[in-house]
């Protein structure tokens, strides 16, 4: 962007110059030190799949399509600090520097600009909570809006039935098992009483059988002259 190129000799003319040389736009502003700012700690993130360390380009581009503005605001103002921080400076230096470079080209004061800094955080809240909602809805958490479930929660809903069918078929399943263990235990015992039934009878039959042609061959011995 050719007023970040500007801004960011601006601040090299600054860093350069004799003391009290610096433009006149920028005279009440140098006149108060700007302190380095202190980095909070990271909050971690919750419901992070494993392994996400890096958010996706996507996602990286359309945060800097959210912050992106007329150059004349406090993330075009971190854009210089970045800038004059690869070249060596830090603590309050660098930030008084891009600050003094900064408000020469824009004319923009410190209230100002902070406000702006609170603008864009604001935004950056806003964007989040917005996408958190989306996410929900995705997700089946909260009710969608009125018309077509998206398809995370169609499928949700789907796993839901699926399950309820899944369950009751294994009741089924465990309740025909049970059936088909007693029907074959009903027939071993009744096959087996058949069996003894039909050996038993085979016996008494063949003894029967014995004595007749015993007493059959008597009465032709004895009785045939």
């Amino acid at each position: 962007m050719a007023l970040l190129d500007n801004l960011a000799k601006a601040a090299k003319d600054f860093f350069v110059e004799p003391d009290g040389e610096a433009p006149a736009g920028a005279a009440s502003a140098a006149a108060r030190p700007v302190a380095a700012p202190t980095a909070a700690p990271a909050q971690p993130l919750a419901n992070l799949p494993p392994g996400a360390t890096q958010p996706e380009q996507r996602h990286l581009d359309h945060v800097a399509q959210l912050l992106a503005g007329d150059g004349r605001d406090f993330h075009a103002f971190t854009k210089m600090v970045k800038s004059l921080a690869a070249s060596g400076l830090s603590g309050t230096l660098l930030y008084q520097t891009a600050f003094n470079a900064f408000a020469a080209v824009t004319g923009l004061d410190l209230p100002t600009l902070l406000t702006s800094a609170d603008s864009l955080t604001q935004k950056l809240a806003d964007d989040r909570a917005r996408v958190l909602a989306r996410h929900r809805e995705k997700t089946g958490e909260t009710p969608p809006p009125p018309g077509k479930p998206s398809a995370l929660a169609q499928l949700r809903e789907q796993e839901t039935r699926l399950q309820a069918a899944v369950a009751t078929l294994t009741q089924q399943l465990a309740e025909q098992s049970q059936l088909l263990a007693d029907t074959q235990q009903q027939l071993h015992q009744e096959s087996t009483k058949a069996q003894a039934a039909l050996a038993s009878y085979e016996l008494a039959n063949a003894a029967a059988t014995a004595e007749l042609q015993a007493h059959q061959q008597a009465a032709k011995s004895f009785l045939i002259k």
